[in-house]
């Protein structure tokens, strides 16, 4: 097939951004690429296929809108589904609107160079694209984290990464096991790896608040009728802070009396979910002794399940209020714990001090183990921009643009660097929301954005930038996100600017503030007149 070396726009990523954002260009007549390192499309869903991995977001909302057929024809099995439905469905997606003829597979984006009126994209074939537009849809959770701990490269053992766990598998059966990391991919994978594992020795660096998903399969009736009412679901999830579906509590969790806490909270708890227990009081994610009511009442949970009371205190969260990290679902993760061939090593009291042939060696003991398990995360929501040689105008690098963290114009664009946009970018809701919600607003705005400014070059404004950074940082810290050293502020990062990176002021408020934007003639933007689209 032959593909045009000048297009219009050039795509990175053929994950859920990447797909939607090459059918809106269809619908706009313009010419593109879209390129994919992976060997398949699907991003995050792609990658992502250790044990037990699932969507924390309920499958008939973790879905797109833009299609009411394909909103009603598609049958979800469980409230929550799992990797492999997921991708079933991005790939049912993609054949249904004849998306992946389109995607050029095995191709990585090297670099992208403005040249003062197009960009030089750059691929590893190796090829060069001209394109007036750049859009990157790489990712906030797509670029594993760096592990540098010594003595792993004389490790005997095999070594996998929930990040980039092979397709067809690993059969941990007779095996003595180590996973390192307990975020979400430790938490869901943990509970099947220990299964199989003949020994499963878990080593946590920071307990993370956990809460139930109550998963189960989806009634047809039930599914049926959350059909019927797609268009109310989609517009309130939309209004939403988070993208989701669900009340927020109106009244203080200091004016309720314990016993009412007790009850709200366990309610909260039996529904299951992200959002349910959030939301029972209107003040959990502001005020600390707020939120403490809900730590204590989870470390009641974990201690009621967990046998081993120093294991059960442990897992219990110390350093960080509920919230300030992205809470976990859980599906027998703390029961896993009291199996006899489960055990948890804290790190915080025995850290790690080298890696062996044998095993892990921490200050107190030898874990002589046969497969180790890296569930570290992720480089979240910059690395996967910053591992591409971005250079804007004058050749200023991305990397030094952002050298003290992230700024961005509504997580849309970046000053200095014309005509490029991100999606779901560092200042915008991304990552605190339901991340579908946040794509589909993102994609629809760049969208409608190439079609009103034809041939302009837009480009955000310093002035504008720095308002927005100003306003991202007012908002977070009206919270208590800064109390945490979390992702969000990437301080799973060695060396890496400490920043609230995603927005917290609402999916909701976040999209009336955008469509004011672009309502005011793209107010914070400057357009100029470039080059016509033939050229």
């Amino acid at each position: 097939m032959s593909r045009p070396s000048s297009p219009d726009v050039v795509v990175v990523g053929a994950g859920v951004a990447g797909l939607y954002q090459l059918h809106r260009l269809r619908d706009l007549g313009l010419s593109y690429r879209v390129f994919e390192a992976g060997s398949g499309i699907g991003g995050t869903w792609f990658w992502n296929r250790y044990p037990g991995a699932r969507c924390d977001v309920e499958s008939l909302e973790y879905s797109y809108s833009f299609s009411e057929e394909l909103e009603q024809e598609w049958e979800w099995t469980e409230r929550y589904p799992a990797q492999a439905e997921i991708l079933e469905y991005i790939e049912h997606v993609a054949k249904r609107f004849d998306l992946d003829r389109d995607v050029e597979l095995d191709t990585r984006v090297m670099s992208a160079v403005w040249d003062g009126a197009r960009w030089a994209v750059t691929t590893d074939r190796p090829e060069t694209v001209s394109a007036r537009y750049v859009i990157f849809a790489t990712g906030c959770l797509s670029q594993p984290k760096e592990i540098d701990i010594p003595g792993m490269e004389g490790f005997r053992g095999d070594v996998w990464s929930t990040a980039r766990w092979p397709h067809d598998g690993v059969d941990f059966t007779g095996r003595r096991v180590a996973v390192i990391g307990t975020g979400s991919s430790g938490v869901q994978s943990i509970p099947v790896i220990a299964q199989q594992a003949a020994e499963l020795t878990v080593f946590q660096r920071t307990a993370n608040y956990i809460l139930p998903a109550r998963n189960a399969p989806h009634s047809p009736q039930a599914q049926q009728e959350h059909k019927a009412n797609y268009p109310t679901h989609r517009r309130l999830a939309r209004e939403s802070p988070a993208g989701l579906l669900g009340v927020q509590g109106e009244a203080s969790a200091m004016d309720a009396t314990a016993e009412e806490r007790r009850e709200v909270y366990e309610q909260a708890w039996n529904i299951g979910g992200l959002g349910a227990l959030r939301r029972a009081y209107n003040d959990i994610s502001l005020n600390l002794d707020a939120n403490r009511t809900v730590t204590d009442f989870l470390a009641d949970k974990i201690r009621s399940i967990v046998r081993d009371p120093e294991t059960a205190q442990a897992l219990a969260p110390s350093d960080h209020p509920f919230g300030t990290k992205r809470p976990c679902l859980d599906t027998g993760y703390f029961e896993t714990y009291n199996l006899d061939h489960v055990r948890l090593i804290d790190l915080r009291t025995t850290p790690i001090t080298t890696i062996t042939a044998e095993g892990i060696r921490t200050t107190d003991r030898l874990v002589e183990v046969d497969d180790l398990v890296l569930a570290t995360g992720f480089d979240a929501m910059t690395g996967a921009l910053l591992a591409i040689d971005i250079r804007g105008t004058n050749g200023l690098r991305l990397a030094d643009a952002w050298a003290d963290g992230p700024t961005t114009y509504l997580g849309l664009q970046v000053a200095g660097f014309p005509n490029m946009f991100t999606i779901t970018g560092p200042g915008s809701p991304s990552v605190l929301s339901n991340m579908i919600v946040s794509i589909e607003q993102h994609v629809d705005w760049i969208s409608d954005c190439l079609a009103r400014i034809d041939s302009q070059v837009i480009e955000a404004s310093p002035d504008a930038q720095q308002r927005w950074v100003a306003h991202v940082t007012e908002a977070a810290d009206q919270t208590l996100m800064n109390h945490a050293n979390s992702w969000y502020v990437g301080a799973n990062i060695p060396g890496k600017p400490r920043v609230v990176m995603p927005y917290v002021g609402g999916v909701g408020r976040y999209r009336e503030i955008c469509d004011g934007v672009s309502a005011a003639g793209y107010e914070g933007f400057v357009l100029t007149r470039g080059i016509s689209p033939g050229a």
